[in-house]
């Protein structure tokens, strides 16, 4: 199924990038002037060549990074999803690591428990809460970093290529839920990836290239102006 942008429609931005440039040198200019608005309650993707500045760009936005100039608007509250998920879960298991996320909010171990099952539920993992993290599966391990985002109530998922390390079926399924999560939750969401397949489940896409955004619409539009350049 492919979904689409009902252009008539208008919702605030919840994401906000403005003439933003980074570079690590003089010569090694990574963002260009690049600017986008991502609509509240929307799942958008973010394509490119490699060295187009797409993950650059997802790590200024969740402020591990500082752009040299321009403005960044987001949620104070942000979740991000890394491409290899063992390098941001640090807990022995499931729900461990989900309510880690939660130590600064000064919550009741019963309203903890409470934010980890509801995440786990969100999710569809609720009956592994008590299972080692090493004992997951790829997909698993991405699940559980989402439902990290979900305890903590965040409004913003960055996604940075997540399907990176799973195999075709998984890629799919997680891309598919979280399209669902964005759409019950009334979540934002940016996803970094270079698989045409995964648009088919975005409401748009961003296509940068030399650090800026060179276009964007929806998805299949977006799935044609990628395999017209691809042929040039």
């Amino acid at each position: 199924m492919t979904y689409s942008i009902d252009v008539k429609s208008y919702k605030p931005a919840v994401i906000t990038v403005n003439e933003v440039c980074f570079s690590w040198s003089a010569e090694a200019v990574v963002l260009d002037s690049c600017s986008l608005q991502v609509p509240q309650g929307e799942f958008w993707m973010l394509l490119g060549n490699n060295g187009s500045g797409k993950s650059t760009l997802l790590r200024l936005l969740a402020g591990l990074l500082i752009p040299d100039s321009g403005s960044i608007v987001m949620p104070h509250k942000t979740g991000f999803v890394f491409q290899n998920p063992d390098h941001q879960l640090v807990m022995p298991t499931v729900g461990a690591d989900i309510a880690f996320g939660l130590v600064s909010e000064n919550l009741s171990p019963v309203q903890v428990r409470k934010r980890v099952q509801e995440a786990l539920d969100a999710v569809n993992l609720l009956d592994l809460e008590r299972r080692p993290i090493h004992a997951l599966s790829g997909g698993q391990k991405q699940r559980v970093a989402i439902a990290g985002a979900i305890a903590r109530n965040c409004e913003v998922i960055l996604f940075d290529e997540p399907t990176a390390l799973l195999d075709p079926d998984t890629q799919l399924e997680l891309v598919a839920q979280v399209r669902s999560l964005v759409k019950k939750r009334k979540l934002t969401a940016l996803w970094v990836t270079h698989r045409l397949e995964e648009l088919d489940y975005c409401d748009g896409a961003f296509l940068l290239k030399g650090g800026k955004v060179v276009a964007q619409g929806e998805p299949n539009a977006m799935k044609q102006k990628v395999l017209a350049a691809e042929r040039q």
